[in-house]
């Protein structure tokens, strides 16, 4: 798992042959079929853990956030862009590599959304919500747009800034609260 973590954040996923991470490892060709089915299975397994890991972090970070709308806003945003980026290769994994792997790991990043968009949801139901917004949709929304911070923070020169990222992410949210354009119908 480790030398995939590496492999598959640079070079990449298809660059990536179960030959190099079995060199890598130190590990046959044999012992590695023996603990995963394939390229696909294994960078499932890591992109889980990392998705795992940060669904744990932002949960904290929410406990711990002052009670209102704005404040759970921030600190989960915060939380979730500084484990990203704590780690270049998890930010790789989690947001391009997962994406270039194809259909293979479609169902794995859908229920990695889903639990995003729940946690972001039940963040904001302490609040009122604005009949004109569907929390779901906004959820997905944000999360997509963070999803595209991110991969603007792994390949721009130079790297925008962690508070710039949270800074955006967080107006972004708190904007798509705001009152809809005339015209716009409910949720």
């Amino acid at each position: 798992m480790t030398a995939a973590y590496t492999l598959y954040a640079k070079p990449g996923f298809a660059a990536t042959t179960i030959e190099r991470l079995c060199s890598e490892a130190r590990i046959s060709n044999r012992a590695f079929y023996e603990c995963f089915g394939g390229r696909e299975e294994l960078l499932q397994a890591l992109h889980q853990r990392c998705v795992e890991e940060s669904l744990s972090v932002v949960a904290k970070a929410l406990q711990e956030a002052p009670n209102t709308l704005e404040g759970r806003v921030r600190a989960g945003i915060r939380a979730y862009i500084e484990f990203a980026t704590d780690d270049w290769r998890r930010a790789r994994i989690m947001h391009v590599e997962v994406r270039r792997s194809g259909d293979v790991l479609t169902m794995s990043r859908q229920r990695a959304i889903e639990s995003f968009a729940r946690i972001i949801q039940e963040a904001a139901a302490d609040f009122p919500q604005d009949p004109h917004v569907n929390r779901r949709l906004l959820a997905l929304g944000v999360i997509g747009a963070l999803q595209e911070l991110l991969i603007e923070w792994l390949l721009a020169e130079p790297q925008p800034a962690i508070d710039d990222l949270v800074a955006t992410a967080v107006h972004i949210f708190m904007r798509s609260l705001a009152a809809p354009p005339s015209g716009t119908a409910p949720g």
